[in-house]
């Protein structure tokens, strides 16, 4: 059986999991890269953050981004969420509030589903270097849809 998700079952399969595939335009091409998020039911946004690059340049050029997350356990028992939304680059006390609340989002969802008790954003993320500053970006989310499919016993 397959069916769409209701905004709840998606917004529990993004809040279950921090790892997604970001998709973005360059040159009218799309481009899609994993990456390790937060999502916050309150505000109903996506928080991520990257080192200056290609990424970061191309979606300041063009805002609309995407978002991919799956669960997959078999080739008939799988979920999916696809976020559509806008890339905002976070500064100041924002950006470093977001990164807070980001690592301890991301601990949370280790700890709720692994077991795992990570200390800091190194063990669970790209390591933050001093000497390169991370830029935080935060997707505001525009539309959240979603698929399931389940084989009936």
């Amino acid at each position: 059986m397959r069916r769409n998700l209701n905004e709840k079952e998606c917004a529990t399969l993004l809040k279950q999991n921090y790892i997604g595939r970001l998709a973005y335009i360059s040159g009218g091409c799309p481009h899609i890269v994993p990456i390790t998020y937060f999502y916050d039911s309150e505000t109903n946004t996506i928080t991520s953050y990257s080192s200056e690059g290609h990424k970061i340049q191309e979606m300041r050029k063009n805002t609309a981004v995407c978002l991919s997350i799956d669960e997959i356990a078999s080739i008939s028992n799988w979920k999916s969420v696809l976020v559509q939304g806008t890339f905002e680059e976070l500064s100041r006390i924002d950006a470093k509030h977001m990164l807070h609340e980001f690592s301890e989002g991301v601990k949370k969802v280790l700890a709720d589903n692994y077991g795992e008790h990570p200390k800091c954003i190194s063990e669970f993320s790209a390591k933050i270097d001093a000497e390169d500053a991370s830029i935080v970006f935060r997707i505001n989310i525009n539309e959240i849809t979603g698929k399931i499919r389940v084989t009936e016993l």
